[in-house]
């Protein structure tokens, strides 16, 4: 069955962080919906590899309507928590139960949105004191799964691992 996955990006995003995952659910079958302020705005990832082109505003989108959340790194996380649509939308959406995917930079959204305490979580070096100051149990491995709600990893590197756990997680649900 196909999913919505709702992707939080904008401009500054890590671009492998985003197109490798889009990708992998793409050709299971899955529906990958960019949201940022404005539908139509096209965002650039920060290396200038992919330029996206936004499907929704965040303010025409409900949680009801998808069925994960798909949060990239690189500089787009700390841009989109200045905004408070963005982390209401977010903490929504950990709310739901429903599975949210956060590499490298993402799970800054998730911080600001008072989503992580308790969670076992892992991240990019620079945001692990973030979460763990946030109540996170933090774990310095490739792909951390807490409860088949959550997966996050720490870099690029990470995205084999990370988009394998997250596209069972899509399958499973």
């Amino acid at each position: 069955m196909s999913k919505k996955i709702a992707v939080l990006i904008t401009n500054e995003f890590e671009d492998a962080e985003y197109t490798s995952p889009a990708q992998t659910y793409q050709q299971a079958g899955h529906q990958v919906i960019t949201i940022e302020k404005k539908a139509g705005n096209t965002v650039t990832g920060k290396r200038g590899e992919a330029k996206v082109t936004i499907d929704k505003s965040i303010d025409e989108v409900s949680v009801d309507e998808f069925d994960a959340l798909l949060l990239p790194g690189g500089h787009s996380p700390d841009s989109l928590r200045g905004d408070d649509r963005f982390v209401d939308f977010t903490r929504a959406f950990a709310q739901s139960g429903k599975p949210i995917f956060a590499i490298c930079h993402g799970p800054q959204l998730l911080i600001s949105a008072d989503a992580v305490r308790g969670k076992k979580m892992t991240t990019v070096k620079a945001v692990a004191v973030d979460l763990k100051n946030a109540g996170a149990d933090f774990f310095d491995k490739e792909v951390v799964i807490d409860n088949d709600t959550l997966v996050t990893s720490r870099t690029p590197d990470d995205l084999p691992a990370f988009n394998r756990e997250s596209l069972r997680i899509l399958n499973k649900k």
